[in-house]
């Protein structure tokens, strides 16, 4: 396939949650410190960074096809059956994304109007995180399809 750039929107996004979430694991460490009072919203808003970080990192992992498997039987297969068999597996794991972000999508309706305990926002902003990752993720799916596509027409495949 086409070489892989180096930095995606996912992973910059996913660090730059990262870099908020030790700033405010700051604040809570020196608010409990005679420094300073820390704020109550701290805690709630450090578990919430933690819950969006950890889902966009997925859509990164994905872009970056570096989730774990175990391909031992697959690396036995000649080429185009692997082909085959990722293909089935990817349209499979696009099914079950496609379907993880509906329920994310009517869950973010369901909370819309739940008020959160100290933060400014409702639920609903906590529960799109996940909804959010699946889109990515069957961003990433389709792409990935459409090289593997694009890349058997041309050649025979090196998976």
């Amino acid at each position: 396939m086409t070489s892989k750039r180096r930095y995606s929107v996912e992973g910059i996004v996913a660090s730059a949650i990262f870099i908020a979430l030790i700033g405010i694991v700051l604040i809570q460490v020196f608010g409990r410190t005679p420094l300073f009072r820390g704020p109550v919203w701290t805690e709630e808003a450090a578990r919430w960074l933690w819950v969006w970080m950890a889902f966009v990192a997925i859509a990164e992992v994905e872009r970056q096809d570096g989730q774990l498997r175990m391909a031992f039987l697959a690396d036995l297969l000649p080429a185009r059956a692997r082909l085959w068999l990722y293909t089935a597996i990817d349209l499979v794991y696009l099914g079950i994304m496609g379907h993880l972000a509906w329920i994310g999508y009517k869950t973010v309706l369901r909370t819309w109007n739940n008020t959160t305990v100290t933060l400014p926002t409702t639920d609903a902003l906590l529960y799109a995180s996940g909804m959010v990752a699946a889109v990515l993720v069957v961003h990433r799916i389709v792409r990935r399809l459409i090289g593997r596509r694009d890349l058997s027409v041309t050649r025979e495949p090196s998976l």
